[in-house]
């Protein structure tokens, strides 16, 4: 059987976008490396003094739980204890930047994918291929594209955190209760505004719980990032196994472990309805009454009109 040359095709394809694009790549670098320096030096310039205490709050908004915050605080003094706090704030900023970059481009392809038969089969095979791919994979055209250093490692590190994001949005809006959509579209609402007020969100906790797998993903594949040259704790583990240096590299891991336990119970606590900043949980109330108001016992049964209460604005812009 002759010999398919798959990889050539592939080398071929980079070369010819090198030679075309290259101009558009140099100047996704050049934004890439601007974001990642301006978040850098937000959450780098305050000292940990500053920033540790800023952490705690950001833990106790979001859970409402002492012993988050106690965590939060010895955790984030430990790692500055072991002379860590730069290089965790470099990762810490390119997690932020390819985690927000990851959402931003996954959860609207959820959304397509959620309201189109064709787009879910599409997406499919592709996400799963992405999850698939062995993590070092991205690491190559990425360096082929920006070369050595933080740009590859956004680019890469947010190529691999995309999928849940894609994923987890279309399943919760695929599970909204069908009764509540169609009692929506019963009021008159448009396609867009039962995606935007009712289905988004009931679904709001699965995204939520994609926006915790993304920064997850892009926990582990920063450090990975590390071998072409994205800095932050990445860097430390990798010198560390370079160099058989177990205590450095334990001393990465365990920073990385440390951020990892804050980030994920920050995004798990904000995706806990319970948990929601007042605001939101003011205006699920003010739509409650609306519904309530609005609803006429002679048209809608007694069962359903307390589900379409719950669905937000659910009656917003409906004939009273």
């Amino acid at each position: 059987m002759p010999r398919i040359q798959v990889g050539q095709y592939v080398n071929d394809m980079i070369e010819f976008l090198l030679r075309h694009l290259g101009g558009v790549f140099d100047g996704l670098a050049s934004a890439a490396t601007s974001a990642v320096d301006a978040v850098y030096w937000v959450v780098h310039t305050p000292p940990s003094g500053v920033m540790i205490p800023v952490f705690a709050v950001i833990a106790w908004l979001a859970t409402r739980n002492w012993q988050l915050v106690v965590f939060t605080v010895l955790a984030f003094l430990l790692v500055d204890s072991m002379e860590l706090w730069t290089a965790t704030m470099q990762t810490l900023t390119v997690v932020l930047i390819a985690a927000t970059a990851a959402v931003v481009i996954g959860v609207p392809i959820g959304m397509w994918a959620a309201t189109s038969g064709r787009v879910s089969a599409v997406a499919r095979p592709v996400l799963d291929f992405m999850q698939t791919l062995p993590v070092f994979v991205y690491l190559i055209p990425s360096v082929f594209f920006f070369g050595i250093g933080v740009v590859p490692g956004v680019v890469s590190t947010t190529a691999f955190a995309i999928p849940p994001a894609v994923r987890l949005t279309e399943l919760g809006i695929r599970q909204v209760d069908q009764e509540i959509v169609e009692a929506a579209h019963a009021f008159g609402s448009r396609p867009r505004q039962v995606l935007r007020q009712v289905q988004l969100p009931l679904a709001m906790p699965s995204i939520m719980a994609g926006v915790n797998q993304v920064i997850m993903l892009a926990l582990s594949m920063v450090v990975i990032a590390g071998m072409v040259g994205a800095g932050g704790l990445g860097e430390v583990v990798v010198r560390g196994v370079t160099q058989l240096d177990i205590g450095a590299g334990f001393e990465g891991g365990l920073s990385v472990v440390i951020m990892a336990i804050f980030l994920d119970r920050v995004t798990s606590g904000l995706g806990t309805p319970g948990l929601r900043p007042r605001r939101l949980l003011l205006r699920r109330r003010a739509a409650t009454a609306t519904s309530s108001d609005s609803v006429s016992p002679d048209h809608e049964s007694a069962d359903l009109e307390p589900r379409v209460a719950g669905a937000g604005d659910l009656v917003k812009g409906a004939p009273s």
